[in-house]
């Protein structure tokens, strides 16, 4: 395979495991631009975008500024996930992706267990892990960048070896595991059992998903024997989770600096989308803005309604304007829905 931006020795992926650290899970509705310039420069191995049709892709209705897949100003190491089953579409979308987004490498989604996407790709690509092989093949066809796939451990039982090895002989990079079958979708714990017995039955590296929330759980899972693991809902409101795998650093920081981490994110979301009147763009991180200051329930109601940056500085006006000392290291957990 060859290598990306010219770069000899080992691909994109083995050079990025060379150092501590986590990856920014791909999350529809959250992993966007501003989400993973903050994970980036919190020290993230890498991010992975929001997956993005192949069809919608192909289909002739978006241009270079699809914010799925746009990169911010200067991005690097990110990461863009393809979902689609047909094999001709797919290998159209990576070279579209590769000419209008400069990414890293290519993701083929096969854990997404969301109903509207049944039959076109996903989770679905469980039932039939051939078609998945194929998929894979032609998408490496299609680029010299590495290509990996995110799979969970099955559609309703686990077989996560059994397609982690076929993935291994179609010539995937990289294999991420999430510890569900799809019919869990999200309840009960991941199944890091299964992810190690993946790691151990292939020789490319193996990423491990599936509730991680906090440095200390992230670095118990890595001993399972996983190249590194990847952090979804963890990191919402919680970038420095990557800090701290990264550096060692595991001081939380204060609600000021959270405060002021809040304000920066609702200013990339404006300055990114470039919606003037706020009301889209700002939309979406309602979701997300209560998490950065979980020890602050009385700001939540003020939070989930903004409109604009500006209403997001008057509301964390009173953490802005005063300074608190660092929390211990043993208080960094914090709670995420």
């Amino acid at each position: 395979m060859g290598y990306p931006d010219g770069v000899s020795g080992p691909g994109f992926y083995q050079s990025r495991l060379q150092r501590p650290g986590a990856v920014l899970a791909p999350m529809a509705g959250y992993s966007d631009a501003p989400m993973r310039q903050l994970a980036a420069e919190q020290g993230a191995l890498w991010t992975v975008s929001e997956m993005i049709s192949a069809r919608g892709l192909m289909g002739g209705g978006d241009t270079e500024k699809l914010n799925l897949g746009r990169p911010y100003p200067g991005e690097q190491d990110r990461v863009v996930q393809l979902f689609g089953a047909e094999s001709e579409v797919l290998a159209g979308a990576v070279a579209r992706v590769e000419a209008w987004f400069a990414p890293a490498a290519i993701d083929l989604n096969m854990g997404c267990p969301v109903p509207k996407i049944r039959g076109r790709g996903g989770a679905c690509l469980l039932q039939t892990p051939e078609t998945a092989y194929e998929l894979v093949r032609a998408m490496r066809s299609a680029t010299t960048l590495d290509v990996s796939a995110k799979i969970r451990m099955g559609w309703d039982h686990d077989r996560s070896v059994e397609v982690a090895q076929g993935l291994e002989a179609a010539g995937v990079a990289l294999i991420t595991v999430h510890g569900r079958t799809s019919a869990q979708r999200y309840t009960g714990e991941a199944d890091w059992d299964a992810i190690a017995r993946v790691a151990a039955a292939v020789r490319v590296p193996v990423v491990g998903s599936g509730d991680i929330t906090t440095p200390a759980v992230a670095r118990e899972r890595q001993r399972r024997g996983v190249a590194a693991v990847m952090i979804g809902r963890g990191a919402v409101g919680n970038p420095w989770i990557f800090r701290a795998l990264a550096t060692g650093d595991e001081a939380r920081p204060d609600a000021h600096e959270r405060a002021r981490t809040a304000l920066r994110h609702a200013e990339l979301q404006e300055q990114f989308y470039d919606d003037d009147t706020g009301r889209l763009t700002l939309r979406p991180l309602r979701k997300v803005l209560p998490q950065y200051l979980p020890d602050h329930p009385e700001l939540r109601d003020v939070l989930t309604q903004v409109l604009t940056a500006a209403d997001v500085r008057r509301a964390l006006a009173p953490l802005l304007g005063e300074r608190r000392t660092h929390a211990a290291p043993g208080e960094y957990a914090v709670s995420h829905s």
